[in-house]
């Protein structure tokens, strides 16, 4: 790595020589004016004004354009005389917390070397130094023909030192912020802070210039005599509702990390409405209407107050059959045979009400009635069902 500059870091008394060398590196493409026409080379030529020629580079120096015009030249060496104590010395004023720094104020960025053997001591007793404080150093340098601001900090096993921007070199955000005062509402913050972890945390060494890339490529398409196809065109239209856009991205964002493996937590998640049970899937409920609207009908049929004879019961009787035989076609379910017994059950009991009979008769016959249903539900065919309760209701006619 080439230095560009050689000089000492000050730091009180002690001196470290020291060189200078570059951190970045400009990477972008560039590119050369052409004539449309033939592809022509564009080159800017350098004239004197007054003898009206081209001069090389070699006879161009520095000069400082005075008010009214006047040229006054200005040389290296009378640069290298100024009597400047950071001309070659990085002399450092104050050690300061890091974050008193304004990002707005970094340049560029350098890294420190030490220049020979004796500085190899000093240069480490100064970069643990600055570790363990977690301070940074702001120091004044002079580089290019001007005085700088730098800033000094530890990185690894080297400093490194940042150019800095004079304060006054910052202009003040005058016209920037919006005209008019918005509110913004604490649910709105919320979604943007569900946002913010949902998307999560990034490695910086994994980030790459994708214009350079496609530009790289469209240049050896090109060379070769290939086409590339455009690329798509993104979806354009103005944000009208910000909750539901905020709501939109943490849900795109969740699933772009689900799809990649990433579980989310929080805020974050989306969930899910439980699911909705479709109407009239209860048997006991259904089971129990039907069969209260078939004894309805069956009783229905007897005048209340008389007492039921032989063709009332048969009757009655063969009611309960048809239903339980509509009912056998299928599987039951155990829900259909609990629904089928106690529509049997409730048939019987609401049509052996004479007026005349005691309690512990009718007592008697409803348990009859209930095992003699329950016997003909389960063994016997529904068309002998009427026959089986005739007999019965026969003998207690009797």
């Amino acid at each position: 790595m080439r230095s560009i500059w050689n000089g000492a870091i000050s730091f009180g008394l002690v001196s470290i020589p020291v060189k200078l060398m570059n951190a970045t590196e400009n990477r972008s493409i560039s590119f050369r004016q052409i004539h449309l026409e033939d592809d022509g080379r564009i080159r800017y030529r350098k004239f004197c004004e007054l003898e009206d020629r081209e001069v090389a580079q070699a006879e161009i120096g520095k000069g400082y354009q005075d008010a009214d015009g006047t040229i006054i030249p200005v040389t290296d060496e009378d640069l290298a005389k100024l009597p400047l104590p950071t001309a070659r010395t990085i002399e450092i004023l104050a050690f300061v917390p890091e974050d008193r720094i304004d990002p707005l104020q970094l340049d560029n960025a350098y890294y420190l070397s030490a220049n020979g053997l004796p500085a190899t001591k000093p240069y480490a007793l100064l970069r643990e130094a600055l570790r363990r404080s977690g301070k940074v150093a702001v120091a004044k340098y002079a580089l290019r023909g001007r005085e700088r601001l730098g800033m000094l900090r530890a990185a690894d096993e080297v400093i490194t030192m940042h150019g800095l921007l004079w304060p006054d070199e910052i202009r003040a955000p005058e016209g920037v912020a919006p005209d008019r005062k918005v509110t913004v509402r604490d649910k709105e913050l919320d979604l943007a802070d569900a946002l913010m972890d949902t998307l999560g945390d990034v490695d910086l060494d994994d980030l790459h210039d994708d214009y350079r890339t496609a530009l790289e490529e469209l240049i050896t398409a090109k060379a070769e005599g290939k086409h590339l196809e455009p690329a798509a065109e993104p979806e354009g239209g103005k944000v009208l509702d910000l909750m539901a856009a905020l709501e939109k991205s943490v849900q795109a964002a969740h699933q772009a990390r689900s799809a990649g493996g990433e579980e989310t937590t929080g805020e974050a998640a989306v969930r899910r409405l439980p699911k909705r049970t479709s109407a009239g899937t209860t048997p006991k409920e259904v089971g129990g209407k039907k069969s209260t609207s078939t004894a309805k009908k069956a009783t229905g049929r007897t005048a209340p107050g008389k007492a039921a004879t032989g063709k009332a019961a048969t009757g009655k009787a063969a009611t309960t059959g048809k239903a339980t035989s509509g009912d056998t076609g299928t599987p039951k379910s155990p829900a259909k045979k609990t629904a089928s017994k106690k529509t049997a059950a409730n048939s019987t009991s609401t049509t052996r009400k004479p007026a005349s009979t005691t309690a512990a008769k009718t007592t008697k016959e409803t348990k009859e009635t209930k095992a003699t249903g329950e016997k003909a539900t389960a063994k016997k065919p529904a068309t002998k069902k009427p026959t089986a309760k005739k007999s019965t209701a026969s003998k207690r006619t009797a």
